[in-house]
């Protein structure tokens, strides 16, 4: 099996985002160390540009998620979810409510059947729909 198949806590993000399917985390030149991976390692797009990140709430309750937030969902989150529902099939408000219901290390364990490559066993790509390792299609629902 891949190595890059290790998808853990530590890489879900507080949007509930999984950073182990991130084409950053993924690529094999200075790969992204997640979201809650040290600043000084991540690429400064994400640093600077991301608003879930930046939110004054998730900056001082890192440990958190933003479905323990007042605001939750709030209208980053929903504009954010909304872009990765339609360019990637993928929902964040969906990944944390998973986490809420499920706890956080069964949706681990269900993110890590979910996005396996069938073809090599390597992790599935969400930015780009396929397998970095083999091109293997992410398949359809």
């Amino acid at each position: 099996m891949a190595s890059n198949m290790l998808i853990d806590a530590e890489l879900i993000a507080p949007c509930g985002m999984d950073c182990a399917i991130c084409r950053a985390h993924l690529r094999k030149d200075k790969p992204c160390p997640g979201c809650r991976g040290d600043d000084a390692l991540k690429p400064a797009y994400g640093v600077t540009t991301c608003i879930i990140w930046n939110c004054p709430t998730v900056r001082t309750n890192h440990s958190g998620f933003c479905h323990e937030c007042d605001r939750y969902p709030c209208k980053r989150l929903k504009a954010l979810d909304k872009r990765y529902r339609t360019k990637y099939g993928m929902s964040m408000i969906e990944n944390l409510g998973n986490i809420r219901d499920l706890g956080l290390p069964a949706f681990v364990s269900k993110e890590k059947d979910r996005w396996r490559c069938p073809g090599c066993g390597g992790t599935l790509c969400v930015h780009v729909g396929r397998c970095l390792a083999c091109g293997t299609p992410r398949p359809t629902k």
